[in-house]
């Protein structure tokens, strides 16, 4: 299987001089969608009880109190508490994407950590074979982009600690900088080097 490690010198004209902030807001942008949003707490109209004042407006030398709900006292409400109905989705614009993606695959091309090969098919399906092919590349962990993923292949990178497997369809920004190295189908890449 031939190996081809792409460097700043083989990226195309459009891959240079990106502006690096567009890549802190697609990543910025992909942290908040995996937001869960679950976290909420009960304000004082949520609480339970608490209907009746729970005493004399004066005369008592106490300050008023109209509730027991009240985030003041204890079983109350909580005061600007959090809320499961935030939206936290930050929008991205197309062009911005790819820039970002193309910004994240030219600073992979300038480390020497970008790997184009003809095809990834690990076609006995073993976990050690995908283990291998990760090891010959020498890198920390690596991102695998395959044009369409097959079922042996899937399964033997699946319980690899330091490899992660995508559709070409899925690659983001993210996913490229989150990575130490990005190894790419030879047919993937040409696709994305034709669109920018």
């Amino acid at each position: 299987m031939s190996t081809t490690v792409i460097k700043t010198s083989d990226l195309p004209e459009s891959f240079s001089d990106i502006n690096p902030h567009n890549l802190y807001l697609y990543c910025k942008s992909y942290a908040a969608g995996l937001r869960a949003n679950t976290a909420q707490a009960k304000n004082r109209s949520m609480v339970r009880g608490g209907g009746k004042k729970p005493w004399a407006q004066k005369g008592g030398g106490r300050a008023r109190a109209g509730s027991t709900r009240s985030p003041i006292f204890v079983g109350g409400g909580v005061a600007f508490g959090p809320q499961n109905n935030r939206n936290y989705e930050q929008k991205v614009n197309k062009k911005q994407k790819k820039l970002a993606l193309n910004f994240a695959l030219a600073e992979l091309a300038m480390n020497e950590k970008l790997f184009v090969v003809d095809n990834v098919t690990i076609e006995s399906g073993k976990t050690k074979d995908a283990a291998a092919f990760v090891k010959e590349l020498g890198q920390r962990d690596v991102l695998v982009v395959k044009e369409l993923i097959d079922d042996k292949t899937f399964l033997a990178f699946r319980n690899l600690q330091n490899a992660y497997l995508v559709e070409a369809n899925e690659l983001n920004a993210y996913l490229a900088a989150a990575y130490h190295s990005v190894v790419i189908e030879k047919a993937v890449w040409e696709k994305l080097t034709k669109e920018s």
